[in-house]
């Protein structure tokens, strides 16, 4: 299965065009991808989105870190935003193929190897984390270069997750981690006073009680105030409420936004969400974008049954006759549906005049139909992993000698297809109680289709648990038998 990784590396230059180029260049190799590059004078920053396949992209990163130490000197290095490494920050972002959990295992890698080849101590954040505290990259940069350095060696809280607790004396050190797409944006007020801009800053951000996901500074960029914001889940926090905020921010000190800018790139539904936000269309939904029904037309073939396209290529999988994908993919496969549904309902009355006073509720179960939906999608390819796990197994038991080590083997696999398939009627189930409870707060004329989500949820929890109880009967493990009976007893 190909896998397909963002990797959005901070690099502390962002006037000397030629030693961003360099450590471009450095980062060069087969299956990795230049998506985008942003340098800002103000700030002396660079921001990098390379995108590519899980190893290479690995690589990739490491030698860019290299190549800025070797290029960018701290200790002569001034600009607005803050930092404290030549290489500052370097997150890895899954796109196809690959989990968050994946991405922690690069970042740690990643971090333990920039350790070992450069001696350039690496902290780990968001995702990576060890510590609840390093979740949040400001607590890790407070201080930046100069206070780290000077309490790295004496402070416990300030010791690397990988190095000695020292600084490089030139490139600092450097922040490795995971998290889900971010995106970086920028609203500059009609003032210079950047004071304004932190009091702004200060209203919008999470940490002093603003938005749930946006982190936010302010700074004097290009002789303008600048509310630099990062919003990290879009969905849940879109890019049009951070920007009405500040504007409604900014007006009380008598100041207005007179533009906004966007650091990397930003996902296609971002900015269709603010579409739909600011020119109100009533029964807008992206499907509406003409190069959107291109796509859909042209990747369906329409001449050979549009959406059955999309659809067919994993029907005839399911019909052939092979032993996966089977009956564990396709409860997924239902619950996955059954989610899309109910996510459609209350996005198409979710903004609308006779549902405004549902907004919370219509939003949070959006939020959490798309992380479940996410999920399924995922649990369609885990499922058949799983039972594969299981025959490799037994093949590798029939080779070993030792029958101890080969029963643990069949047994850790059996509870893993047991785990995999139980999990999906769990999920299943959160889709049906969130599905039923949009019935009374959107619009009744789609209550057929929450009929359907909520008769997917039945038809993937029937599935799945079927396929729980077959590999319960091969277990050994009988306390963990008994975990997993009371867990199906609550979905019966």
């Amino acid at each position: 299965m190909s896998t397909l990784v963002e990797c959005v590396p901070n690099f502390s230059e962002g006037r000397d065009k030629s030693k961003v180029d360099a450590i471009i260049d450095a980062m060069k190799m087969p299956g990795v991808y230049l998506l985008d590059r942003e340098s800002d004078a103000d700030h002396n920053r660079s921001v990098i989105t390379l995108v590519g396949e899980r190893e290479a992209i690995q690589e990739a990163a490491i030698r860019g870190v290299g190549k800025a130490a070797e290029l960018i000197d701290l200790n002569a290095h001034t600009g607005a935003h803050p930092r404290m490494g030549a290489a500052d920050v370097v997150p890895f972002i899954p796109i196809d193929g690959v989990t968050i959990e994946d991405c922690v295992a690069m970042a740690r890698h990643v971090g333990e190897e920039i350790w070992k080849r450069f001696k350039i101590p690496v902290y780990l954040y968001e995702a990576a984390a060890t510590t609840p505290e390093r979740q949040n990259l400001e607590n890790i940069r407070r201080g930046q270069f100069e206070g780290i350095r000077a309490e790295i060696a004496t402070n416990p809280a300030r010791r690397p997750d990988f190095g000695e607790p020292r600084l490089h004396p030139t490139a600092g050190a450097t922040v490795v981690g995971a998290r889900k797409f971010l995106i970086a944006y920028n609203v500059f007020l009609n003032t210079p006073d950047v004071e304004i801009a932190k009091k702004v800053a200060k209203a919008v951000r999470f940490s002093n009680g603003g938005l749930r996901f946006v982190k936010g500074a302010g700074f004097l960029v290009r002789g303008l105030a600048q509310v630099s914001m990062n919003l990290t889940d879009f969905e849940q926090t879109p890019v049009h409420r951070a920007f009405e905020l500040v504007k409604r921010e900014a007006a009380r000190y008598g100041v207005m936004p007179v533009s906004s800018e966007i650091v990397g790139l930003i996902p296609k539904k971002a900015l269709e969400q603010a579409a739909e936000w600011f020119l109100q269309v009533e029964n807008f939904n992206s499907s509406l974008i003409l190069e959107n029904r291109l796509a859909a037309v042209m990747s369906g073939k329409m001449a050979v049954g549009g959406l059955r396209a999309g659809i067919e290529p994993f029907v005839e999988q399911l019909a052939a006759p092979t032993a996966t994908p089977g009956g564990g993919s396709a409860s997924a496969a239902a619950a996955a549906m059954a989610a899309g549904l109910a996510t459609m309902v209350a996005s198409l009355s979710r903004g609308k005049k006779a549902y405004l006073q549902y907004e919370s509720q219509l939003s949070g179960a959006i939020a959490r139909l798309a992380a479940l939906r996410e999920e399924m999608k995922a649990a369609v390819d885990t499922d058949a992993e799983s039972y594969n796990s299981v025959m490799k197994a037994y093949k590798r038991a029939k080779a070993t000698a030792e029958e101890a080590s080969a029963e643990a083997m069949i047994e850790a696999a059996l509870k893993e297809a047991t785990s995999v398939p139980l999990r999906v009627a769990e999920k299943a189930h959160e889709i049906a109680q969130i599905a039923q409870s949009l019935a009374p707060i959107t619009n009744p004329n789609m209550k057929s289709d929450l009929a359907t989500a909520v008769a997917l949820t039945r038809a993937a929890i029937a599935g799945a648990l079927a396929n729980v109880e077959i590999n319960l009967d091969s277990l050994k493990d009988q306390a963990f038998a008994a975990g997993v009976r009371q867990r199906t007893a609550a979905l019966m």
